[in-house]
Formats: structure tokens, C-alpha cells, sequence
């Protein structure tokens, strides 16, 4: 299986192998050479007190009598030495049984060494019955004219080597292997349960990152990515288990926002919150996030933009329609039209040509907004000041139904910082809106509210009001109330409020509605204040580069 558990399961068996190799190489090793040390320590004298029991060498002869006498008890005492007499050259000069020589000669080198005490033990010489080095004990054989030779021993001769291959395989032996065995196994055995332990994580998750694929992209699946398995992981390769993760994840309620809150959420964590895997879960859950949020955005843009079509070719095919067909009376019939008529005719042409340009400003003007091509430009400005010059555009046509247009509030503290002109668009639209759905002899209200960081607007009128399953849907591109689809006079094509909410957008603000049916609507948002401090006092100054005085009748 092409799997990470089978890939890091082989990786330990090979890791316990070759370790388990080494300790039992590193131990025979280790064993040998502690159990050398140790003989060599306790022998190292041998050869001085063979030397001190008899005159090895006469007159510049070996007494071999005396040789043999020497070695024969010293291997009576300890049957794995084997005595050896040498020249000053390291010759042998004689030893003791058996006589089945390899070498003629030692090494002296390691003989010097282990006479000057400087010798780091074991030290190993020469076997003149094998080819392998063996610890030894050495002494030098002196007499009046000199050295005359040295006194070799080595301590763990043939007889040791019989001995050591007759006890191999013994009980100890198979014990301390099978000891080592077991110590393998089980480490095996742990590393297999902490690998599983640990990659079942991340099993899980991929599990349910490929669902999550496989599946469309499922709200439920997402969900899932943000949370820790627990209990029994998920199982399963296809959209066969997509159903059996959604009544885990919906027990009560459906949908991605109940699965959400149904099923055991993990917080939000940094980026560098928690262990690998965790921080892999986290960035895959905000990636499904992002990947959700992009599909509903695609499927959003999708129906505006069937809306958009729907909509535009009816508000385009209606002005164009009417326009038609008095272009084509006035060709048919021109010569029978009076110069009333005619004019008349050409007065509903040029209406209906001005409410398709404004369509299609508006349109452009809010495809410009919703695309982030408008920057706003902003400055200080007073807004009661621009306020006071918007409603003088609206008095005539107030005038004209009998609204009481209104300005409220304290206009000395409302200086801001926003784009002029767009902050006009809004004032006219939501004015236009007001004055629109207000009946004769009602009242319309403007009110400004100076807060501590931000100037309050407030547009009320007391018109028809909105019903509230629609408050929602006030600020949707070509929205408009039942009563003004009734409407034949009504030429609002539902953009004004859509303007409002994109030019708010841009300025950080959020605009507010509520209405009541029959007694009115209010639309209210706050624009950024303009506050003058002194650094010592922290007070606003009324000599403030940014202070505008207002005008008086602004309040009436």
C-alpha cells in the first residue's frame, strides 16, 4: 500500500533492524572488550612473578627444564595462559605445550608499551599460535650484563578460544538475544501505535478534503475541515458517506449555517497555533471558507446579472416603446396634428428620452461603484452648508405636492471628512426617495447629529412607509415597493437607494432604514467627524481651520 503509515511503518522496521544489528555487534563487541580489560588488569603481573621463580636463562642458554616447570604450573592455575621466553629481539626463544607455532617471533612493540605504564588497556599483542592479537602480560629478564630477554604471556590462549566456542549458544547467550529481540519488537510495536496515532489526523482530514471535492464543494464537508475528528473517523472514498456527515453535522438543524453550530467548531487559531497538522487543517478550512465564499459570490453575480438583463431590458424597452410610438404618430400623422398636439407628443418623446438617460447614467454610475473605480476624494466640508443648498434644489418640486421640507439639528458642529460630491449624491437620492413617496401635505425631515467622532444624517418622511418583509431588499438594484409598480406617474427605476448604500461603502458608513406602514420611513448614517484638538487642553477650538460657521436660517 502506497500509504504514508506503510511508508514510515517500513522506514521503522528498517531503522529497528539495522539499530538492533548494531547494539547486538556493539555489545558482543563491548563485552569482549570490557571482560579483556578486566583479565588483563588482574594478570598484568604473571610475567614478573614468572620470572621471579626461576633463572630462565643461564650463562646465555634457556633452561628449558625450568621453562616448562614454570609454565606447566602456571597453566595448572590458569589453563588459557600460554608462557613464552624471548630474546631481546622478540624471538622465542622457548615455551611451553603445544609446539604448533604460526610465528617465530613478537611484536615487541606492545610489549615496550605495556612496560612503560602508559598503555591504555586492553592492549593486545601478538598470538604466536594465531593469527588474531590477544592481551598479554610481559616482563623483562635481567641479569648482570643486561637484558637478556622478556617473559610473554598471553592471557586467553587456545584453550580459551575452545572455551569460548563451546559456550556459544548457550542459555545466557540466547537469553541476552532474545532479551534484545523483545526490546526491538516492542519499540516496533509502540512506533507502529504512535505513527498510527499520528497520521489518523491527517488520514482523516485528507478524507475529507478529497469529499470535499468529490462532493461539490459541500457547505457540511467544509464545515467539517474546521473541526478535529472525534470518535469514529470518516470513512469512505466518495459522496456515499456526503449524507451520513450531513445528519452528523445538521442533527437538528439543516444548512450550512446549523451545521456550523451543531458541530464541535475549532476557534480560530494563527497560523502558527498548534502542530503541523493543525495549522494544515486551519489553512485548508480557510481555504474551503474562501473557495465557499468565491461560489456564492460567482452564484450572487450570476443571478445580478440575470436581474441586471431582466431588468434593463424592461426599464429600457418601456421608454423606447413609447418613444416609438409617438415618433411614428408624429411621421403618420404629422400633417393632421395641431402645433399643441405635436408638442405635446414631443414633450412625453423628450420625458421619456431624459428617464432613459438617466437609467443608463445610473446604471454606469453604479457599475463604476460596485467596481472600486471611484475614489473618493476626501476633504473637510460643512454638512449643513451643502445640505442647505441640496433641499433648495427640492424646494420647487416640494412646493409644488405641499411637503414641509425640514432641517434639524445643530449644523455649527457638523464639519466631515468625505467626498463632496458623492456625499451630495446621497443627500439628493435619499431627498429625491423622500419627496417621491411622501402625499400632499406631508413632511420630510433632514436631521443632523454632531457625535463625538461622527456627524449622525437622518432622512425621514411620512409617506407610505415599507412593508417590513421588504426593509431587506430596499437597497437592491431595481427594487421598488408594490405601490410604485402600481404607479403610472412613479419614474424611479430603483437605483437611487442602491447608489446610497455603494457611495456608504466607500466612506466606511453603513446606512440604516426603518419604517412603518402608512406612517413614514427614516433612513439614517453616519459620515466621519472633523475634530480640532490642542495637545495640552484636548478641547475642539472654534477657531479650527476646519470650523465653518452656518447660516442661521438653516435651522428654520
Amino acid at each position: 500500500m502506497n500509504t504514508l503509515f506503510t511508508r514510515l511503518s517500513l522506514a521503522l522496521l528498517a531503522i529497528v533492524v539495522i539499530t538492533g544489528g548494531a547494539l547486538f555487534v556493539m555489545n558482543q563487541f563491548s563485552t569482549r572488550t570490557y571482560h579483556e580489560e578486566i583479565t588483563q588488569r588482574l594478570n598484568e603481573s604473571i610475567a614478573m612473578y614468572i620470572t621471579g621463580q626461576s633463572q630462565l636463562i643461564e650463562n646465555g642458554e634457556v633452561n628449558r627444564a625450568a621453562l616448562a616447570d614454570v609454565a606447566m604450573q602456571a597453566m595448572v592455575i590458569n589453563p588459557t595462559v600460554e608462557i613464552y621466553l624471548l630474546d631481546a629481539r622478540g624471538h622465542i626463544l622457548g615455551h611451553g605445550e603445544p609446539d604448533n607455532l604460526v610465528t617465530d617471533s613478537v611484536d615487541l612493540g606492545p610489549v615496550r608499551q605495556l612496560l612503560d605504564g602508559r598503555a591504555r588497556l586492553p592492549l593486545r599483542g601478538t598470538d604466536p599460535r594465531s593469527d588474531r592479537a590477544k592481551i598479554f602480560s610481559a616482563w623483562p629478564v635481567l641479569q648482570e650484563d643486561g637484558l637478556q630477554g622478556y617473559v610473554y604471556a598471553v592471557l586467553g590462549g587456545q584453550k580459551y578460544d575452545a572455551l569460548v566456542n563451546s559456550v556459544r549458544g548457550s542459555y545466557v547467550e540466547q537469553l541476552s538475544l532474545g532479551v534484545l529481540l523483545a526490546i526491538l519488537a516492542t519499540a516496533f510495536g509502540v512506533g507502529l501505535l504512535v505513527f498510527n496515532l499520528l497520521t489518523r489526523r491527517l488520514v482523516n482530514l485528507t478524507r475529507q478534503v478529497r469529499q470535499f471535492t468529490e462532493c461539490g464543494f459541500a457547505p457540511p464537508l467544509a464545515t467539517s475541515l474546521r473541526t478535529e475528528p472525534r470518535g469514529k473517523p470518516v470513512t469512505g472514498d466518495s459522496c456515499s458517506t456526503n449524507d451520513t456527515l450531513m445528519e452528523t453535522l445538521t442533527s437538528e438543524s439543516a444548512g450550512y449555517a446549523g451545521a456550523a453550530n451543531d458541530y464541535n467548531r475549532l476557534p480560530e487559531e494563527n497560523p502558527g497555533d498548534g502542530d503541523e497538522i493543525t495549522q494544515l487543517r486551519t489553512a485548508f478550512s480557510h481555504m474551503a471558507d474562501k473557495i465557499l465564499q468565491q461560489f456564492e459570490e460567482l452564484k450572487e453575480t450570476d443571478r445580478l446579472r440575470r436581474e441586471l438583463i431582466s431588468n434593463v431590458s424592461h426599464d429600457l424597452r418601456t421608454p423606447l416603446s413609447s418613444m416609438h410610438g409617438y415618433v411614428e404618430t408624429l411621421l403618420i400623422k404629422n400633417d393632421q396634428l395641431s402645433a399643441e398636439e405635436r408638442r405635446h407628443y414631443l414633450e412625453i418623446t423628450r420625458k421619456h428620452s431624459l428617464r432613459l438617460e438617466k437609467l443608463i447614467n445610473d446604471l454606469f454610475e453604479l457599475s463604476k461603484l460596485e467596481a472600486a473605480a471611484i475614489k473618493p476624494q476626501l476633504e473637510y466640508f460643512s454638512l449643513a452648508e451643502l445640505l442647505h443648498d441640496v433641499t433648495q434644489e427640492f424646494l420647487l418640486e416640494a412646493g409644488r405636492k405641499q411637503i414641509d421640507l425640514r432641517i434639524d439639528g445643530d449644523p455649527e458642529n457638523s464639519v466631515v471628512h468625505a467626498d463632496i460630491g458623492l456625499v451630495q449624491r446621497v443627500l439628493e437620492n435619499l431627498l429625491r426617495n423622500a419627496i417621491r413617496h411622501t402625499p400632499q401635505g406631508g413632511t420630510v425631515t433632514v436631521k443632523i447629529e454632531p457625535r463625538p467622532n461622527s456627524v449622525g444624517i437622518s432622512v425621514a418622511d411620512t409617506g407610505c412607509g415599507i412593508a417590513e418583509e421588504d426593509l431587506d431588499r430596499v437597497f437592491d438594484r431595481f427594487y421598488r415597493s408594490e405601490q410604485n409598480n402600481r404607479s403610472s406617474d412613479d419614474d424611479s427605476i430603483g437605483l437611487g437607494l442602491a447608489i446610497v448604500q455603494k457611495i456608504l461603502d466607500l466612506h466606511g458608513s453603513r446606512i440604516t432604514v426603518s419604517s412603518k406602514l402608512h406612517a413614514g420611513t427614516t433612513f439614517a448614517f453616519d459620515l466621519p467627524g472633523a475634530r480640532c484638538l490642542t495637545k495640552k487642553q484636548g478641547r475642539l477650538l472654534r477657531d479650527c481651520p476646519y470650523f465653518i460657521p452656518v447660516f442661521e436660517s438653516l435651522r428654520t
